[in-house]
Formats: structure tokens, C-alpha cells, sequence
């Protein structure tokens, strides 16, 4: 699909001549995704989210979609956000980093014991302040969840299985643009190696790069089965998305739209994590990729060996280049990782 320049298609749509005449408001969410619902957790969000508010509002608000980075990139769409340009996106962790660098405190590896454990988080304290500390940073959006991009984290390459930690010396692993991704790869003895999304596959099947990493439903929709050989479970990473919306939109809807886009976005979030278990249990997921590669899981003394490596150079690396709200922010992201992680272990014993 051609993309337009990044203002060109948002602009055209809200001044497009009655576009709007049956609707108080339209909402205009841009992603990154393929606008599939039963493709990728991102817009099965999207979906779920525009169906509730355009049914709970009998109409009164609508919701249109600009997904696969029609309007620009996903780091482009969160500054539309802001503009009110467009009225909300779903964002990376990489996206927001650039307006946000807090963000790189949720890249702890090595952080969960489970899906649970995350959900608990998330949907907890520790989201409750992650999302007041965003709204207060950028003054611009709301934070309305935070939607599952697929789970939990797997490494692929083409070069070998990796089975341990001296398996990835010398391995270039693409990461997202954030540091704390890179200090992770380097501290495993990897290759760090940042690169744009649009950019992973062709690098990959050019060799440019052996690997990278991303959750398996990722890794499936995006066909990388298709230039990579080795898949290993690492679990070391659950990075959601962050649902934003333009805060002057958000304080224009009456208190019962509002109360209707919050409900609408916590069952986006819920559609989301379901999906993403659904894909990786399913053949799209680890099942049908075992076709296209080699899979291996790692126990816990082996994802305990790559956390002890990891955890303290990616502590060091929030405190050298993020300060001290970034440390108090991570404090409290590990003490409820802990417990979370805590309480799964008693419910599943």
C-alpha cells in the first residue's frame, strides 16, 4: 500500500465534506497492524474497542481505522495523537519512547513468571502510575490501557539453535530503537543491531542481520518463519502497547461517553490478550512455526542465567541515562512483578 505523507490522509479525512454530518464525534485511531482482527492482537483492540463505543453510543460517536501506518509511522501517529490530527493510537513502547523515554523501565527482562503475572501488573498499581506518569509527562493524551502485543518475547535467527547463554556470542539480533532492547542483546553477548520495523525482513533475508525478537504471534503474521531457521522460547520480555487518545477530545465527550470509551477500551485490552494466547496456541503460533523452524524452550536455570546478566546491566543502563523517577518507577515495577509473580506460583501449587 502507498503511504501518503503524514499529514495528507489524516487532514483529507476530517475535512472530507460531511464526513461526520451523522456523528457528534469521529474518532480516528491509527496503528501499525494489519487491519485483520483475527490477525494480530493490535487490531483485534481496535476492532472490539470501535464496535462497543459505536453500539454504547447509539451512533453518537464513531470510530474509523487507519492501520499499516497509512498516516505515517507509529512513532509519527503518537505525535498526531497529540496534535489531535488524528484522535488516538495504539503505540509501541518504541513509538512513545521518543515524547516518553520513561517507557524503558518496562523492558526488565526476565521480569515474569507468566501471562498472569503481567495482567496483574498491568491492570494494577503499577499501571495506575505508569498511566498517571505519561498523562503528566506529555499533557496531551490519555492513557486508556495498555492492549497485549502478543506476549511474551521469543528470539529467532538464522545462524544456529540457541540453547544457552554462550549461544548468543556474536549473533546480530535487530531490536526496536531503545537502548535498554540493546543493552539487553549486548549484556547476552549478542550482536545489537537497531533497525525500523518496516525495514526486519528484508535485512533478514538479505543477512544483513541473523535474528531478532518479538512475540510469536509477531513472528507468525509477519512471516519471518520465512527467513529465519531457529526460534528459542526466551520468554525475557512482555512489552504491551499504550492506547492513547488526545486529551482535548477525551475532555469534549459527555461523562457518559467517557464512561462508555473507558469500558470499550478495557475490553480492547481483554480482546487483545486473548487473541495473542489464541495465536500462539493455535498453528499459526508456536505449532505451525515448528514447520518453518527449529524450536527451543528454555528452563529456569537457564532464563535464570540470562537474568543475572541482563537484570543488573539494564538497571545501570536506567540509571546512568534515565535518572531518579525512572529507578522509583522501576522499584515499583519490580516489587510487583514479584508479587505477582508470587501469587502465581500459590494459585498453580
Amino acid at each position: 500500500m502507498k503511504r501518503t505523507p503524514i499529514y495528507g490522509l489524516a487532514l483529507t479525512a476530517l475535512l472530507a465534506p460531511g464526513m461526520a454530518a451523522a456523528q457528534d464525534l469521529v474518532i480516528q485511531l491509527a496503528h501499525d497492524n494489519n487491519p485483520d482482527p483475527f490477525d494480530n492482537p493490535g487490531h483485534a483492540c481496535a476492532a472490539v474497542f470501535g464496535n462497543i463505543v459505536r453500539s454504547e453510543t447509539n451512533g453518537a460517536v464513531d470510530v474509523e481505522f487507519f492501520p499499516n501506518d497509512q498516516v505515517g509511522t507509529n512513532t509519527e501517529q503518537v505525535q498526531m495523537t497529540r496534535d489531535g490530527v488524528v484522535q488516538a493510537t495504539i503505540s509501541s513502547t518504541g513509538a512513545i519512547a521518543s515524547y516518553y523515554p520513561k517507557i524503558d523501565v518496562l523492558n526488565l527482562p526476565f521480569a515474569f513468571s507468566g501471562n498472569a503475572a503481567t495482567y496483574e501488573v498491568f491492570d494494577g498499581r503499577f499501571g495506575e502510575m505508569l498511566k498517571a506518569d505519561i498523562e503528566e509527562e506529555l499533557g496531551d493524551v490519555v492513557v486508556l490501557g495498555f492492549p497485549d502485543t502478543g506476549g511474551f518475547f521469543a528470539v529467532t535467527n538464522s545462524s544456529k539453535p540457541i540453547t544457552d547463554l554462550a549461544d548468543f556470542e556474536g549473533v546480530r539480533v535487530r531490536t526496536m530503537t531503545l537502548p535498554s532492547h540493546q543493552v539487553i542483546m549486548n549484556a547476552m553477548g549478542a550482536e545489537s543491531y537497531p533497525l525500523a520495523w518496516g525495514e526486519l525482513y528484508s535485512a533478514l533475508q538479505t543477512g544483513v542481520i541473523d535474528g531478532q525478537m518479538n512475540p510469536v504471534p509477531i513472528i507468525s503474521f509477519a512471516n519471518l518463519g520465512e527467513v529465519q531457521g531457529y526460534m528459542t522460547l526466551t520468554n525475557h520480555l512482555f512489552s504491551p502497547y499504550i492506547f492513547l487518545m488526545n486529551r482535548a477530545v477525551w475532555e469534549d465527550l459527555s461523562a457518559e461517553h467517557q464512561k462508555i470509551v473507558t469500558s470499550a477500551a478495557q475490553s480492547c485490552v481483554t480482546a487483545s490478550r486473548g487473541l495473542a494466547l489464541i495465536i500462539e496456541a493455535s498453528d499459526r503460533g508456536v505449532t505451525g512455526l515448528s514447520d518453518l523452524m527449529e524450536i527451543s524452550a528454555l528452563d529456569q536455570a537457564q532464563r535464570d542465567e540470562m537474568r543475572d546478566v541482563t537484570q543488573p546491566a539494564f538497571e545501570a543502563h536506567i540509571a546512568d541515562q534515565l535518572g531518579e523517577d525512572a529507578v522509583a518507577l522501576l522499584d515499583v515495577l519490580k516489587e510487583e512483578a514479584q508479587a505477582a509473580n508470587d501469587a502465581s506460583y500459590l494459585v498453580s501449587n
